[in-house]
């Protein structure tokens, strides 16, 4: 049965119509035009990046993150294990090799300590790690500070997968200008979409110019198609970009509202035995773009599977947490460094509905059915 609230869904509520209305008018259709550029500048301003290029996915944005610093085939690189397969697929896209870190007990991203044993094991074999891949969890922030430590003493590229934090903050640091190179996505559950989408933000001209070439088709400036290198149609549309232009108008106010339910949901059942939620970081303000909630089954008397089903009874979309990298099929035979603090979240977590369009007497009703099953 289809449910009634979801998730996350996309929350169209200023003036994406009338932009997109716009762009069709114009006839700017295809993955050039002024909305594409507008909105690569308003998303670059906000996230404090000197250049933006605007992708099909952030998938793509990842992909071309890699490609573009010369990441290869053979080469590691250091993901998190609690994270969305795109992190992972992007790495396996370039040719590289993902390697699995755990997550900080603390924070539920990716461990530095770990990174760093890891980073100096491989040094003392006399390999080189080519890049570690932060991912901004649940729209937190990883701990940028000590990533970049580790990641400057043994020489190694910093990417931020920001897909799920634009509009979080990191020491008063946007998302997005945490790494060498980042990436966001505009997926239609994320906080500002565009149907579907990404950005690759960086403060190096020459990156920008790689990923922007690569992404079309890598075509050279001739009068004819002269191909020198094997290309991507990963651009994104000026129609979609008009609707991105739209959404980010209205950032401040989606991301507030979902901190709205965050706080709403701890206020409504932190009292219950056995419940807790993903912690929140000191070093930054999230944008909760998912409430995390953990059950405890021993204490609770009740699993998440319970909450879940019963949940879903009502119409009421949630889901559990990420299930860790290392766990998955298609990534059985890959190294995993740690994997219980992942493994606990993916066997206690479940994400509770959180979109800006959620009304009060939806959560409301959220609210109510957890405590049936758990009260």
């Amino acid at each position: 049965m289809d449910p009634r609230v979801f998730l996350s869904p996309p929350h169209l509520d200023g003036n994406e119509a009338a932009y997109v209305a716009d762009a069709i008018a114009s006839g700017w259709v295809a993955p050039a035009g002024p909305y594409l550029a507008r909105f690569e500048q308003v998303v670059a301003e906000r996230c404090g990046a000197a250049h933006a290029v605007a992708v099909s996915s952030g998938t793509a944005a990842l992909h071309l993150a890699l490609l573009a610093h010369g990441v290869g085939a053979g080469d590691e690189v250091l993901v998190p294990t609690l994270t969305f397969a795109a992190s992972a697929n992007a790495v396996v896209h370039a040719g590289a090799v993902p390697v699995f870190v755990d997550a900080d007990a603390t924070t539920w991203q990716i461990d530095p300590a770990l990174v760093g044993r890891a980073l100096a094991q491989r040094a003392a074999e006399g390999r080189q790690v080519r890049a570690v891949m932060s991912v901004d969890l649940y729209g937190q922030c990883a701990d940028a500070d000590a990533l970049r430590e580790v990641c400057d003493r043994y020489g190694v590229l910093l990417v931020e997968d920001a897909a799920e934090a634009l509009g979080a903050t990191y020491r008063g640091r946007p998302a997005g200008s945490l790494g060498d190179v980042a990436a966001l996505s505009f997926n239609g559950n994320k906080i500002v979409t565009t149907s579907g989408g990404g950005m690759l933000l960086t403060d190096d001209a020459g990156i920008a110019s790689r990923a922007r070439h690569l992404a079309t088709q890598a075509r050279e400036p001739a009068a004819h198609y002269e191909h020198r290198d094997i290309g991507y149609n990963y651009r994104l549309s000026n129609i979609l970009a008009a609707l991105g232009v739209g959404q980010m108008e209205r950032l401040d106010a989606k991301v507030a509202r979902r901190r709205e339910h965050r706080a709403a949901y701890e206020a409504g059942l932190g009292d219950l035995r056995g419940v807790g939620f993903m912690p929140v970081a000191p070093y930054g303000e999230p944008t909760h773009w998912l409430t995390v909630v953990t059950v405890d089954a021993d204490a609770a008397k009740a699993s998440v599977g319970d909450v879940l089903s019963v949940l879903g009874e009502h119409g009421l979309e949630a889901r559990p947490a990420w299930k860790p990298l290392h766990l998955q099929p298609v990534f059985a035979d890959h190294e995993a460094i740690g994997g219980a603090v992942a493994e606990r979240v993916f066997a206690t977590g479940m994400c509770l509905p959180s979109g800006s369009s959620l009304t009060d007497a939806e959560r409301d009703e959220v609210v109510a059915v957890v405590r049936q099953v758990l009260g």
